[in-house]
């Protein structure tokens, strides 16, 4: 059985080269060749470097390779040739098929581009001393932990995710993806070596090198007599029996798990409708999501709000005020008027509105609902605008107390917008008229809701402003209190607005009708 899935695996991987698409698939083989070469050569040279800095290169660099190996089919979606549900109408062995196509998952072009890189790295742990009997073992552990993590990551697409996947869903993985990696990358980025690892880095690397991302690279450049050595190696291999059981199970479960039918509703691409849960929020969420991606007035808003912020720097520096404060400002400012931007919501459904009336949807699912696109928006630009800030006034201290600062803003205007859109809405333009036209308002409620959430957040944040204002005078120990301040705040006054806003909505359907109809 084993040389027979070889066999099939080989023969895919030939008739990849040949038919329509050879070309394509020629080119990005060698491109795969051609970058798999670059990075061995880099790491041959390590050779000749400090162990430390040979250590920080190669456990980080290898927690980066499990990490990307494991979650790149998840958000690739791509198909998987081994998936063990097209082996089950052949009445394999449940226990033999694991680590059979485990064999055969070294058959591929990134499988043998990572063994390698493997090699390379082991070549390299024995030049600078490690045991080579002891170097090849852990170079196997961690080749095949690696290998099995891809595997268990196809087996979850393959389970959680649909086949086909949308175009939505995508979007949010890649979403999820630019949050976590973009602050990683500035902060590694902004270090400057000057022939030595940065202490941070240093410690990083410690922490990583015990972890099961990285142990088993922390184990082949640990110091010779080195005890952590040998926890980093117990680690690596607990790792691998761990996946080992991990992927055995999974092929287990999808030989014997019939398939659900589909849903109609996920055969007929309704987009974010077909993503998002099939109850009042999911529907309400999607339709804003809808709404903010292709009504006009909202994308200007989105648009305005990192310009503004930006350009509150240029004023500044003709004031004379130091480029490491300006530089602070925009964040902040930035988190406010997105939280802000929902502070009119109802106005903007227009005769719209009389869906929700009508369906007698509960008004914490309105609230929660409508503030979703806000949410996709502000948190992707604000994880990307913090570390750029930080890398421009360099000073990495200040991590914490201003995302603290930044989540208070946020979240405490998201919460007091969820009222105020229900208590004094104003009339604005309609759908498909210019976002700049401003109609005349019919009654002086308008004068007082943007005021009231915009000042509203800016009070209720303030302890967290003085905090973060002393973080930046007095040093950092105030900067673990700025965080959870921040986070306290923003998120009391979110969950507390929703509340009260959804119950005011409930009782105010015809008042807010009335509304839309006359603005």
């Amino acid at each position: 059985m084993a040389a027979h899935v070889l066999r099939l695996r080989l023969a895919l991987l030939i008739g990849t080269l040949r038919g329509e698409r050879r070309v394509r698939s020629l080119l990005w083989l060698a491109g795969v060749v051609a970058i798999t070469v670059i990075v061995c050569l880099s790491i041959l040279t390590l050779a000749d470097a400090p162990l430390a800095v040979a250590r920080t290169v190669t456990v980080l660099g290898g927690a980066a390779i499990m990490l990307g190996f494991l979650v790149g089919p998840i958000l690739v979606g791509a198909t998987d040739q081994l998936d063990p549900r097209r082996f089950a109408v052949f009445g394999v062995d449940e226990r033999r098929m694991p680590w059979i196509l485990t064999l055969a998952s070294f058959v591929s072009v990134p499988s043998l581009a990572l063994l390698a890189v493997y090699i390379s790295v082991c070549v390299v742990a024995i030049r600078l001393g490690t045991n080579a009997a002891l170097a090849i073992v852990m170079t196997i552990v961690g080749l095949l932990s690696t290998v099995l993590v891809a595997r268990i990551g196809m087996a979850i697409n393959a389970l959680l995710l649909p086949e086909r996947r949308s175009r939505e869903l995508t979007a949010l993985f890649v979403l999820a993806l630019l949050v976590v990696a973009f602050p990683v990358a500035v902060f590694l980025a902004s270090f400057r070596w000057d022939g030595h690892v940065p202490s941070a880095l240093i410690s990083l690397t410690g922490v990583v090198a015990f972890t099961p991302v990285g142990a088993s690279s922390g184990f082949l450049f640990s110091a010779a007599g080195d005890s952590g050595a040998w926890v980093s190696g117990a680690v690596a291999v607990l790792t691998l029996a761990v996946l080992a059981l991990l992927w055995a199970w999974l092929v287990r479960r999808l030989l014997t798990t019939t398939e659900r039918p589909v849903a109609a509703r996920e055969r007929t691409g309704l987009g974010w409708f077909g993503l998002l849960p099939s109850n009042a929020f999911g529907a309400i969420a999607a339709r804003s999501l809808v709404y903010w991606l292709r009504d006009r007035r909202y994308i200007v808003n989105v648009i305005v709000v990192p310009v503004a912020g930006v350009l509150t720097v240029l004023p500044l520096l003709v004031a004379g005020v130091p480029l490491e404060i300006a530089a602070l400002v925009p964040v902040p400012v930035m988190a406010l008027f997105f939280g802000w931007l929902p502070h009119n919501d109802v106005a903007y459904d227009s005769t719209a509105l009389w869906t929700h009336v009508a369906s007698g949807v509960r008004g914490l699912p309105d609230r929660l609902g409508r503030l979703v696109p806000v949410l996709l928006v502000a948190v992707p630009v604000l994880a990307i605008s913090v570390p750029i800030t930080l890398l421009i006034i360099e000073d990495w201290h200040l991590l914490l107390p201003l995302t603290g600062v930044a989540a208070s803003l946020l979240f405490s205007a998201l919460g007091i917008s969820s009222v105020v859109s229900v208590v004094a809405p104003y009339a604005v333009s309609r759908p498909g008229d210019s976002p700049f036209q401003q109609p005349q308002r019919s009654s002086s409620r308008g004068t007082y809701g943007p005021a009231a959430a915009f000042l509203g957040a800016l009070v209720l944040s303030a302890p967290t402003i003085w905090l973060f204002a002393s973080t930046v005078i007095e040093g950092e120990q105030f900067g673990p209190t700025t965080f959870w301040a921040g986070i306290g705040t923003g998120l009391g006054v979110f969950v507390l607005g929703a509340v009260i806003g959804g119950r005011i909505f409930e009782r105010s359907g015809e008042r807010l009708m009335e509304f839309v109809e006359t603005a």
